[in-house]
C-alpha cells in the first residue's frame, strides 16, 4: 500500500472559528474564554446547591451577571457550560501536532498533545474535582464528557494514520484500525491517570503518572507507527559482528524501542 501522504496541516477538529492572531484577536479570545469560565463557575455553583435538573439557563446567566442571550452566545445548553475549555484545549492539542519536530515519534507527539487536557484540569483542581463529582451523578453531563473525549480520539487517529511504518505490518488495510486503537490507548491512559488524580482530590504527581502510562502505550503500539514523517534518523536497527566475535557493532534509530534493539543484537550474535 502506498505510504499515506502527510498533509501540511492536520484538519481542524473543531467547529469553533479560529480567532485571528492579532493583538485585538488575542484580547477577544481572552475575553471570550473569561466569560465562558465565569458562566461555567456560575453553573457549577448552582448545580452544587440546587441540583442539575432544577437549575435553569436564566438562573446561570443571572448568577454570572449577564443576560440570557449572552449565555447562548457562548453555550448551546446548560450541560455544555460545565466544560468551557474543551474547544480551546482541542485547538492547543492540534497545534502541538502541527508543530511536532521531525525526529519525534508520532506517539510521543500525541502524548504531548493530550497533556494539554491534563493542564486544563490541573489549572483549577477544585473546579475539576467538583466537575468530576457532577459528571458521575448526572448522566447528561457524563454523555457530554464522552463526546468531548471522542473529539480528541478523532484528532489523534487522523494524525497517527499519516505516520505508519509499512514494514512493521503486512496488511495495509489494518492502518485505520491500528491508528484508532493507538489513539484510543493514549486517551484511555490519560483518562485513567486523570480519574485517579481527581479521586485523590487533585493531589499527587500527575506528570510522573502520565509519563509512566504513556511509556506503556509507547511500548505496546510504537513499532508500527513512525515512518510517515521525514527523519534524519536511520530507518531501522542494524548490527554486525566481527568474524572472530570480539566486537559487536549496533546501529539503531534514536527512537527505536529497547526491545527492538535487543532483538537485533541477539539475532546478530546468533547468526554470526
Amino acid at each position: 500500500m502506498p505510504k499515506a501522504a502527510k498533509s501540511p496541516r492536520t484538519p481542524s477538529s473543531t467547529d469553533a472559528p479560529e480567532t485571528p492572531a492579532t493583538p485585538a484577536g488575542n484580547r477577544a479570545a481572552a475575553q471570550r474564554l473569561k466569560m465562558r469560565r465565569e458562566l461555567a463557575a456560575a453553573a457549577m455553583e448552582l448545580f452544587a446547591t440546587k441540583g442539575y435538573e432544577a437549575t435553569t439557563v436564566d438562573e446561570i446567566a443571572a448568577t454570572a451577571g449577564v443576560a440570557r442571550r449572552t449565555f447562548f452566545r457562548h453555550f448551546r445548553s446548560k450541560e455544555e457550560a460545565i466544560f468551557p475549555d474543551h474547544d480551546d484545549t482541542l485547538i492547543r492539542a492540534e497545534a502541538v501536532l502541527n508543530a511536532a519536530p521531525a525526529h519525534e515519534h508520532p506517539l510521543d507527539t500525541v502524548c504531548r498533545g493530550i497533556k494539554e487536557v491534563m493542564k486544563m484540569y490541573a489549572s483549577s483542581p477544585t473546579v475539576s474535582v467538583e466537575r468530576y463529582r457532577l459528571t458521575r451523578e448526572v448522566p447528561t453531563l457524563r454523555e457530554r464528557e464522552i463526546a468531548s473525549v471522542a473529539r480528541y480520539e478523532r484528532l489523534f487517529t487522523r494524525y497517527l494514520l499519516g505516520h505508519f511504518d509499512e514494514s512493521a505490518h503486512h496488511d495495509g488495510n489494518d492502518d485505520p484500525l491500528l491508528a484508532e486503537v493507538a489513539a484510543s490507548a493514549v486517551v484511555t491512559a490519560h483518562n485513567h491517570v486523570l480519574r485517579r488524580w481527581l479521586r485523590a482530590g487533585g493531589q499527587g504527581d500527575v506528570e510522573t503518572q502520565l509519563d509512566h502510562a504513556f511509556a506503556i502505550v509507547r511500548k505496546t503500539f510504537g513499532s508500527g507507527i513512525g515512518a510517515g514523517r521525514e527523519s534524519t534518523a536511520l530507518p531501522a536497527p542494524a548490527a554486525t559482528a566481527s568474524a572472530h566475535g570480539e566486537v559487536l557493532v549496533t546501529v539503531a534509530r534514536t527512537d527505536a524501542p529497547l526491545d527492538e534493539v535487543m532483538r537485533t543484537i541477539e539475532t546478530a550474535l546468533r547468526d554470526r
